[in-house]
């Protein structure tokens, strides 16, 4: 039973999570998480995620169940951090690009000419007149924040694009991606911020909207390149 059709059928999440994870950890209530543990120290130390109801944190379990070896090296990373210089009410530059990447990222798969312009936020030209080049690309959502903000979705939804581009010779394996993505991610990269931001909702064939180019001249969305010095 898929995890969407256990929790209607009245199973709570932590154990609709567990009963369909292959290679994932184990999915416990959120009332299991000590108090004063942290949560990112829980899972390192236990192998156990706490999980409460909701579309979250149901995201977040599917997120383990598709990029267990990436959703584990973010978790180790978070742990170093934490073992380090514990938790305050500063996270810090690696933790909040670890946090960033976890609940806002995308990975893109596409030719350079798309990168060139989604580099330069030039969406005229990366949205319309490149938009068959799309039919090449791949866009594959990571953050589990943003895959719920698409459960009600709005024109602004934005992904943090990792700028690393998933080679092309990985091709359409989820599983080699997330092996290619632990080996990619570590602190001084996280910690750099190394995102660009994407309209999700302009990209060609997610949203119906987006086939009138007028669509894109709403620059409260898709916002200019900063000018340096401007």
């Amino acid at each position: 039973m898929k995890v969407r059709q256990a929790c209607e059928a009245g199973v709570p999440l932590p154990q609709a999570l567990t009963q369909r994870a292959v290679q994932g950890p184990r999915f416990i209530s959120q009332a299991e998480l000590p108090a004063g543990v942290a949560y990112e120290a829980h899972i390192f130390d236990t192998g156990s995620v706490p999980t409460r109801e909701g579309l979250h944190d149901f995201f977040n379990g599917l997120c383990w169940m598709r990029f267990p070896l990436t959703k584990r090296r973010l978790n180790q990373l978070q742990a170093a951090e934490i073992a380090t210089a514990g938790v305050g009410q500063v996270r810090g530059p690696v933790r909040d690009g670890l946090t960033l990447f976890d609940e806002n990222a995308a990975l893109l798969q596409a030719p350079d000419a798309l990168w060139d312009a989604l580099l330069a936020r030039d969406w005229t030209r990366l949205l319309v007149d490149l938009r068959p080049l799309w039919a090449q690309a791949r866009l594959v959502l990571f953050g589990h924040a943003l895959l719920e903000k698409l459960v009600v979705p709005y024109k602004s939804i934005t992904a943090h694009v990792l700028r690393e581009p998933v080679p092309l010779a990985l091709g359409d394996d989820l599983a080699a991606w997330d092996a290619w993505l632990a080996q990619t991610l570590h602190a001084p990269l996280l910690a750099s911020k190394p995102f660009t931001p994407l309209p999700v909702l302009g990209v060609p064939g997610w949203w119906p909207a987006n086939e009138d180019p007028a669509f894109y001249a709403d620059t409260g969305v898709f916002r200019p390149q900063r000018v340096a010095g401007a």
